[in-house]
């Protein structure tokens, strides 16, 4: 099968609408004797476009389901934190960001239904992933949320590029030469040194980009087996520091923050010849490229091992008006059933390893990305990944550490410099 490709807002940007599903709408005073289930999330999760809520509401006649989506998950979160203090104003169902799960489970998880808890939890828990149900897990085990996507990693690279620079195209043979990121840096040194390189273009968008990924490959990233932050003992940002400052500081970058307006149009205009892609930056790499790019991306397995960048959950809490009907519709969403659909409807990598393995989605290709086996692709980075410790200030410690990568890469800072300027901010924010 082929995947479809849609765009997937996974750092909390979506449309900043109330979204009714079909058929819904107003309240349980309504003379239809419906149950109304209010969700609330951020971005773009896709169940509506999916069709899965008109699925559940023909499966089920006395719901109704109402999403509100707020455009932002930081501004999403506040709302939540301030109704989780008051325990008032909360949904039926919440959406739970992979930025703030470690501060929901250290701080909040009472006010969260226990799924391991309850009847047929083995059965409820077992198809995930285990990694994708730990950082859901508080202490004292209380799960609480399911899993819906994940975004396992690979190298998307632009094929048009590296053939005039002279450099192998094929993915298989990529994997092979970077399979660590000293023979990343190694490739992007023949890169920057290629006369036919064309005029203007970067190994890499971002030091970031090499940064963001490698780091979680490490025993360790920013948080010990107990969440508590050791960003400067760290190995993982020990040796992600290393190769992401010395493509900064060699020039193999191009210098740009992620997801702004230039990184955006270097999509476009071929800015950049990789990037560290998750699977839901398909989707996004494809509506920023446009389809004159169509065929010339290409996707490889990401250097130095398997990492995971995004994904959420969906939890109910323990107030919720409609406490068993919300728990039984999330257990439908995140079924293998379900996340096997969002994928090949949305393009949504499953968290639930039955799903990742089934043949609609292990044997998925995506014909922009010249035919990339992306499910085997994805699915094999999916399978090797291993759950590394998280703390609720890892959002803000990676934005310390990746600014100061691009002061290395933009103004000549010397890595040393930077690494303490980032360390003297991250001290401030974890006090």
């Amino acid at each position: 099968m082929t995947v479809l490709r849609k765009s997937r807002a996974a750092l909390g940007v979506g449309l900043a609408v109330a979204l009714l599903a079909t058929g819904c709408g107003g309240s349980d005073a309504e003379d239809d004797g419906r149950i109304t289930l209010n969700v609330g999330l951020f971005g773009t999760f896709g169940f509506e476009e999916a069709g899965l809520y008109d699925e559940y509401m023909e499966l089920n006649p006395d719901i109704r389901i109402e999403e509100t989506s707020v455009e932002r998950s930081a501004d999403y979160y506040r709302t939540l934190q301030t109704r989780l203090a008051a325990n008032s104003g909360l949904a039926d169902v919440q959406g739970i960001e992979i930025g703030f799960v470690a501060d929901l489970t250290e701080n909040h998880a009472d006010a969260f239904v226990d799924f391991a808890a309850l009847d047929g939890a083995d059965e409820t828990l077992g198809h995930f992933y285990d990694w994708k149900v730990e950082p859901a897990t508080s202490e004292d085990g209380r799960v609480i949320g399911l899993g819906t996507d994940a975004g396992p990693e690979g190298m998307c690279y632009r094929r048009d590029l590296f053939e005039q620079a002279g450099l192998p195209t094929d993915r298989d043979e990529l994997s092979a030469l970077w399979a660590d990121w000293d023979g990343y840096l190694e490739l992007g040194r023949r890169y920057a040194a290629a006369p036919g390189r064309a005029e203007g273009t970067s190994f890499v968008d971002s030091p970031a980009s090499i940064f963001s990924a490698a780091v979680y490959q490490g025993e360790f990233a920013y948080a010990d087996e107990d969440g508590q932050p050791i960003p400067d003992t760290s190995d993982g940002v020990q040796a992600a520091w290393e190769d992401a400052s010395a493509a900064a500081e060699e020039g193999l970058t191009a210098g740009l923050t992620q997801f702004g307006d230039e990184w955006n149009s270097a999509f476009a205009n071929g800015g950049f010849a990789t990037v560290a892609c998750p699977a839901w930056m398909l989707g996004y790499i494809t509506s920023q490229a446009g389809d004159d790019a169509s065929g010339q991306w290409d996707v490889a397995t990401l250097p130095g091992g398997s990492t995971n960048w995004g994904g959420s959950w969906l939890g109910v809490p323990e107030s919720a008006e409609h406490r068993e009907e919300a728990i039984a519709r999330v257990q439908w969403l995140t079924a293998p059933e379900q996340q096997i659909k969002m994928f090949t409807r949305e393009a949504h990598f499953p968290s639930s390893r039955v799903a990742a393995e089934d043949p609609e989605v292990s044997g998925a290709t995506n014909e922009y990305f010249n035919g990339a086996p992306v499910g085997q692709i994805f699915g094999q980075a999916a399978a090797e990944l291993r759950f590394t410790p998280i703390s609720r200030y890892d959002t803000q410690i990676q934005e310390a550490f990746s600014s100061a990568l691009t002061n290395v890469a933009t103004q000549d800072t010397s890595p040393d410099d930077a690494f303490d300027e980032a360390m003297t901010e991250i001290e401030d924010i974890v006090g």
